[in-house]
């Protein structure tokens, strides 16, 4: 990553079968094949979207795992967001000096060092910081087939999110990740990474539950997606058209 700060790189959807996701992120989207790869728990592959936005999906393998509980437990949706950092060690230490307690911490592997903050303290989603020595993803993927004429691909502006206090939001997305702040036309708090091309928008409210709201997205035309989460993805996509 050389001297660039942190990046807001993707947000990921764990669904039961990846296969059953292009209708909506090519035939809707307009999303292209951008990298992916088959893992040990999981198989992987992102689309990308006009602008440089980025959705991840997540399938599970094997008879178990954490995406199988995940499953289980919560069912599909949104699992998290990945970030790219400079200094995995740094982020962590600062990440714990804020009360953040590290899962997953893992630099084994020179080429791609991680590490997680766990949803109960990281406002109700998974955040996976990455320090990668190739910002390169591999691309041992094949992509399930998607519809024949895709739209143009939409813009994926970024995630909304809610948090119960500002002082919440601020330390985890500010003070540990480094991102900036400014107030949205709504009275949200949009937090923005330098190079980054999506953003974090976050709704506070008190009496709330922590977590993703939706996808945040814009079009050149409508789309016809249903107000609460999308069945194929069972993630809620919020979606305006480009003036």
């Amino acid at each position: 990553m050389g001297d660039r700060g942190i990046l807001f790189d993707h947000i990921a959807i764990a669904v039961e079968r990846m296969a059953d996701t292009p209708a909506v992120l090519v035939g809707a989207l307009g999303g292209v094949p951008d990298s992916g790869a088959p893992s040990r728990m999981f198989n992987w592959g992102c689309r990308r979207f006009a602008g440089g936005g980025r959705l991840e999906i997540i399938e599970p393998r094997g008879a178990d795992g954490f995406l199988h509980r995940f499953l289980a437990q919560r069912g599909p949706g949104i699992h998290h967001v990945t970030f790219r950092v400079p200094d995995l060690s740094a982020v962590c230490a600062r990440a714990e000096a804020h009360g953040y307690k590290i899962v997953g911490y893992d630099d084994s592997h020179p080429g791609w060092k991680e590490a997680f903050l766990h949803p109960k303290q990281a406002l109700g989603i998974v955040v996976q910081m990455a320090q990668s020595a190739d910002a390169a993803n591999p691309s041992r993927w094949q992509p399930p087939a998607g519809p024949a004429n895709a739209p143009t691909p939409a813009t994926v502006l970024g995630l909304r999110m809610r948090a119960r206090s500002l002082e919440r939001a601020r330390t985890q997305w500010e003070l540990v990740l480094e991102g900036e702040a400014a107030e949205g036309t709504a009275g949200e708090v949009i937090y923005r990474w330098p190079g980054s091309p999506m953003r974090l928008a976050v709704e506070v409210d008190p009496a709330a539950e922590e977590g993703p709201i939706g996808i945040e997205l814009e079009a050149p035309a409508p789309i016809a997606f249903p107000a609460a989460a999308h069945p194929a993805l069972c993630a809620a996509f919020l979606p305006r058209v480009s003036r």
